[in-house]
């Protein structure tokens, strides 16, 4: 039995000999960098998870817990008292005093506490940048969520305080969720800068604290805006905090509204907040090198 081979001709190849490779460099883009409003929003569902996850830490494993969101601020209310109210003698708008410094310690805390967590968002979390890619904007964000939790709590300790005085809620209070969306964007804007700034040079998280202390005491929290003269009212309106802060009072109290104060403080709020964005966005290049 005969078997026929059949040959199959073999084409030349039409690829040169030496095939040129290109390199492919990748650089980060000189300059400002646009926010991705669109992965953002793709990605939403892991900025919830990242503020749960904040809030289970915060009060895990604690001997306090919630019961914390309740005794800072209101201890720091009779340490205010006693030595603004009772020594210094410093005016509250006809109000008790406790009930006065109570309603300005609301957003001051809320602001304070948010700029502490995502001052040191970056830092503590050198592993979600340097391992997995994720919008990082979300980081230093999530402190401001979940300190959402700790200023509904306050909330519910000042409407027993006001109970107790006597004090009734204006209708104003209308406007409290706005107010509170104007003191979570400064809160973030500052958050955000200082989150990029601690990131890079490490010795800056010491200013943080100093800095905290000392916005404190330009910001009307132990004082009524009133007490201000004129000729430094303007300046100190440019203080996101003073508008925000004299606004919850007037929101609360039925107290008149200082409108011009409140619109120059929003201005300054949403700059703060635009600006941190984009500087965040610029420095955020170096993260992973850094970190």
């Amino acid at each position: 039995m005969s078997t026929e081979s059949t040959s199959i001709p073999v084409q030349p190849s039409s690829l040169p000999a030496a095939t040129s490779l290109r390199e492919l460099v990748i650089e980060p883009r000189p300059g400002w960098i646009a926010i991705n409003w669109h992965e953002l929003w793709e990605a939403r569902e892991l900025l919830y998870f990242l503020v749960l996850r904040d809030v289970k830490v915060r009060y895990k494993q604690t001997v306090l817990g919630v019961a914390w969101a309740v005794l800072q601020p209101v201890f720091t209310m009779l340490v205010f008292t006693i030595i603004f109210g009772q020594f210094a003698k410093i005016p509250s708008d006809g109000l008790p005093y406790s009930i006065f410094v109570f309603a300005g310690l609301l957003p001051w805390t809320f602001f304070s506490s948010n700029i502490s967590q995502a001052s040191m968002s970056l830092m503590n979390q050198q592993s979600l940048l340097t391992k997995i890619y994720l919008p990082r904007l979300f980081i230093p964000a999530s402190a401001v969520g979940s300190g959402l939790v700790d200023l509904f709590v306050s909330f519910v300790v000042f409407g027993a305080l006001m109970l107790y005085y006597g004090v009734p809620v204006g209708v104003g209070a209308l406007a409290l969720p706005f107010l509170v969306a104007l003191t979570a964007a400064a809160s973030l804007g500052v958050g955000l800068i200082l989150a990029a700034v601690t990131v890079t040079y490490r010795d800056f998280r010491y200013v943080v604290p100093f800095l905290i202390q000392s916005w404190m005491y330009l910001s009307p929290v132990i004082y009524p805006v009133s007490m201000v003269p004129d000729k430094w009212q303007p300046l100190l309106a440019l203080n996101p905090m003073a508008g925000i802060i004299d606004a919850f009072r007037s929101a609360l109290f039925g107290l008149p509204w200082n409108v011009t104060t409140l619109c120059v403080s929003s201005a300054s709020a949403l700059v703060l907040l635009g600006y941190g964005l984009f500087y965040f966005r610029k420095t955020e290049r170096v993260f992973a090198d850094v970190a």
